[in-house]
């Protein structure tokens, strides 16, 4: 058994997309669900502290969870500038600060304690994150118009085990879904005695689709149309690829394989960091993202510190 599988009964693969449920009843009781954790989300989030907590809503199905050290690997696929790579590089760094390099409040450090926090009512020892390879694939070996099972096999070629895969797809790569039905998505590789894996994709939505995938950081594609906020890190399409990142990798960490944590149909569930979503701050609704820090320098927004002095925006 691998030790980075805790309680592994019945482990089922698991990707997780904001599909729709495959019935009538389904789809009401996910609504239902969304309205509950919509109005927990906007009574008891605060700017001044970005990951008050809320009442525990999330209910542990008792599956496997992620434990002990878990390596982070990075495969970057298409044309990724070094600019970009490090600022991405940076946000996943700063998950598990160093005690040397402490983040000014609100960090991005703190609002990852809310996963740790899910953990404690599991007996399950929280996993230690860090990051480990970087796989470039500059020359698009899979096209670029490519489907879930591309997503794993390019998720494979970091760690087989003990590990959270990070896929990063470029501009000007196609995925199945993405666009009209999600920003990114997370799931597990079939168990085998190669070891078993976590696996996240995001892919960055600057040419496809930034109003859906790029908001507030880019002028709505549907409903009330606010103007866009300047984007941290001076990419919009990277700033909204964190605003995804932040929330697949709760998700990897809180249920990896599809029976951790999480609320309504397991067809289509709510998770730890998409219940809230398009909520960054005290104060939100649809068009608004809440009440954020402004950067003085540059009039960017954002609502948490992360390493090397970076800021950047998370789901609250």
């Amino acid at each position: 058994q691998d030790p980075s599988l805790a309680n592994n009964k019945n482990t089922t693969v698991h990707n997780r997309a904001p599909a729709m449920a495959s019935s009538s009843s389904s789809i009401a009781a996910s609504l239902l669900v969304f309205a509950m954790l919509l109005q927990t989300c906007l009574a008891t989030r605060r700017l001044t502290a970005l990951v008050q907590d809320p009442p525990m809503t999330m209910e542990y199905h008792k599956g496997a969870l992620l434990t002990g050290r878990i390596a982070i690997n990075l495969v970057w696929y298409g044309d990724f500038t070094a600019a970009q790579r490090a600022a991405l590089t940076d946000f996943l760094a700063s998950l598990s600060p160093t005690t040397t390099t402490p983040q000014p409040s609100p960090s991005v450090a703190t609002w990852f304690t809310t996963a740790r926090k899910y953990y404690a009512t599991s007996k399950t020892p929280f996993p230690t994150l860090s990051i480990n390879a970087h796989v470039l694939d500059a020359s698009y070996s899979l096209g670029k118009h490519l489907k879930e099972p591309d997503l794993l096999a390019l998720a494979a070629r970091g760690g087989r085990r003990r590990a959270i895969n990070v896929v990063l797809t470029a501009p000007d790569v196609a995925v199945a879904g993405f666009c009209s039905s999600r920003c990114g998505s997370h799931g597990a590789s079939p168990r085998s005695r190669a070891g078993r894996f976590a696996y996240v994709w995001v892919g960055n939505p600057a040419a496809q689709c930034p109003g859906q995938c790029a908001w507030p950081f880019h002028q709505p594609q549907y409903g009330p149309q606010t103007a866009p906020l300047s984007p941290p890190n001076g990419d919009v399409g990277v700033d909204g690829m964190v605003v995804s990142l932040a929330s697949m990798l709760v998700g990897a960490v809180t249920n990896p394989f599809g029976n951790g944590f999480f609320q309504g149909p397991k067809e289509a569930p709510l998770e730890a960091a998409t219940a809230c979503a398009g909520v960054y701050g005290k104060g939100a609704y649809p068009g608004f993202p809440g009440e954020l820090l402004v950067d003085p320098a540059t009039g960017a927004s954002y609502n948490a510190h992360g390493a090397r002095g970076r800021k950047y925006l998370v789901p609250a």
